[in-house]
């Protein structure tokens, strides 16, 4: 049987998807899409899920693909529906995350002619994308069926080559728009043989020259006062190497909570949790680093921006796997492309610095100590301090839990309240472009993985997204999310702007005063109200072991927790001054 060009066409390609790594697939709904939503939802070997708002469908594919860490398929019809797959799109270029990005449309003639559901979608992204190409339009040809694998093959190298991100392929199709997908050799066209993908795909490591390495170690071996920062990225295979440089030269480690180094079983003696607190205090601020050494992205602590501006004479090796120019501080020193294990291997490899210890390491892990201290003090609190939240957590949630948090207050209380951490925990936020909306779809996402997922939200940001429930509905899965409500935009109140009163609730706060619980009952999920910490661990723990949708709210108010903030940071100054004194940084 000789199949219609169409079914032969897209069968091909979404066949060679699968054959290059694809295993899920998220679909908008639409007409003109209907050849690629049939033939997915026909592959044997794809899983596939229907999202009904574009946006969150997006959102949606991107915690897919976080948590994978392997490019998800996005399919919408033409028109604006492949335009509320941008903001997603920003998102994953950013935090380079694989998407493939496919895009129905309308045939060239149907083009700029007043055509209904027909805008430019030729380039659409911007330099968003790492490759847009316009697919030709099908045909029964072994030359056009061949160019259909190929490209296929290649928007899935292209998305996970070096800095991974978003790609775009813009199908033009005709109607009629009926595939014959219960063909039996409908998957079949294009393909020469029955062994796997039609080009392989591979791609090494970078590495530094012997040459180099050894200027870098020999460097590394006079410096007294250094630090290693680890900023948010996926770097887990370097954490040991990095822990090993850190002891072989005596050097702290900054430790953003999206970075691998906080949580695990791995030695974290070196591990400065503590240092956004730290380094806001006036004593620390002025201990000067002769060197910096940062992994992965910039950190979430705008004390750590604050206190590199400051000591910008300083050197700055920045380690980036992704081959991206990520520095907002415009610091002095070197960008250095390579992977993370085998650089920090290479520094240590017949070191002869060797673990001996300097004041001014030792200074660093005193000065954690008392920030520890401090906090756990801190957190016995009865009030519904929004930081407690993280401290909470941390003692509550089971080995093996994504947790993902929301932007604002939500990642910086993370940052400051949860500690180090020998449980399996990964932690998960949207810190590309760093935005608010999307924020439930991408946790949902994590959580369609099967892996137990806990997201710590914001109301402005539920509010952005509550149409991202209705996946957990329609596909009945588990997350416990626990909502902090402080009546608006809470971040707002620890800005210059909360000192304008008269126009500060309208502009910034922006309360929005409606009901969550009515909003999770509109998707068939559990609502809990808590008014304690005894309310909110006993509703925890019996959430994380319950099925389907779970909604804790707790009730904040803004202008106390930015009190109870400073509070906070004021004792952790005022016992580092009186522990450490003028302590020199020698």
């Amino acid at each position: 049987m000789t199949l219609d060009p169409l079914t032969a066409y897209v069968g091909a390609f979404v066949d060679e998807l699968s054959e290059s790594g694809v295993e899920d697939v998220v679909i908008s709904p639409g007409s003109r899409s209907t050849p690629l939503a049939l033939m997915f939802t026909q592959h044997p070997k794809i899983k596939g899920l229907l999202s009904v708002d574009e946006r969150s469908a997006a959102f949606f594919a991107l915690g897919i693909a976080k948590v994978k860490e392997k490019p998800v398929a996005l399919v919408c019809t033409s028109g604006t529906a492949a335009a509320n797959y941008y903001p997603a799109i920003i998102e994953a270029a950013i935090s380079h995350v694989p998407l493939l990005v496919l895009t129905a449309d309308r045939p060239h003639e149907l083009r700029d002619v007043g055509a209904p559901q027909a805008i430019d979608q030729i380039g659409l992204y911007g330099k968003y994308v790492k490759w847009f190409h316009e697919m030709a339009l099908p045909e029964m040809d072994d030359r056009i069926l061949q160019y259909v694998r190929s490209n296929a093959n290649r928007a899935y190298a292209v998305s996970m080559d070096a800095k991974k991100g978003p790609v775009q392929l813009n199908f033009p199709f005709r109607e009629p728009l009926i595939p014959n997908y219960n063909a039996p050799d409908a998957f079949t066209y294009g393909k020469k043989t029955n062994q796997g993908a039609y080009r392989s795909f591979f791609s090494g490591k970078r590495e530094l020259s012997e040459q180099l390495i050894t200027e870098l170690k020999d460097k590394l071996e006079t410096v007294e006062k250094g630090v290693i920062v680890c900023g948010p990225g996926t770097y887990n295979h370097g954490v040991e190497p990095i822990i090993d440089l850190a002891e072989k030269y005596q050097l702290p480690i900054f430790a953003d909570p999206l970075s691998p180094l906080r949580k695990g079983e791995h030695n974290k003696d070196l591990v400065i949790e503590h240092y956004d607190a730290l380094l806001k205090t006036d004593v620390i601020r002025d201990w000067k680093p002769e060197l910096v050494i940062r992994f992965g992205a910039m950190p979430v602590s705008k004390a750590y921006t604050q206190y590199v501006q400051k000591h910008s004479d300083c050197e700055f090796w920045i380690i980036d796997e992704g081959e991206d120019w990520r520095d907002p501080t415009h610091s002095q020193g070197r960008m250095i492309f390579t992977d993370t294990k085998k650089f920090a291997e290479g520094l240590t490899v017949n070191a002869h610095k060797l673990g001996s210890e300097t004041s001014w390491t030792n200074n660093w892990m005193k000065a954690n100590e008392i920030a520890q201290y401090e906090k756990d003090k801190f957190v016995e609190i009865d009030d519904l301090f929004e930081g407690k939240i993280f401290s909470q957590i941390e003692n509550l949630i089971p080995n093996d839990t994504a947790l993902f948090v929301g932007n604002s207050m939500p990642i910086r209380d993370l940052d400051s309240f949860f500690g180090k951490t020998s449980k399996s925990i990964q932690f998960i936020a949207n810190r590309g472009a760093n935005g608010i909306d999307g924020v439930i779809s991408s946790a949902l996402g994590v959580a369609s993985s099967g892996r137990k997922t806990v997201l710590v939200i914001g109301d402005l940001s539920f509010y952005h997204d509550m149409n991202g429930l209705l996946a957990a509905k329609m596909y009945e899965l588990d997350i416990t999310i626990v909502l902090v409500n402080n009546s608006g935009g809470g971040i707002f109140s620890f800005l210059p702007q909360a000192k304008h009163p008269e126009h500060f609730e309208q502009l910034f706060g922006t309360p929005i005063d409606i009901s969550f619980e009515k909003a999770t009952n509109l998707y068939d999920g559990q609502y809990h109200l808590v008014q304690s910490w005894l309310g909110f661990a006993e509703v925890f723990a019996k959430c994380i072991d319950e099925k389907g949708l779970k909604v804790i709210e707790l009730q904040t108010n803004r202008e106390e927790n930015v009190h109870l903030h400073k509070q906070y940071w004021g004792n952790i100054n005022t016992a580092i001054e009186s522990q450490l004194g003028k302590l020199s940084d020698d």
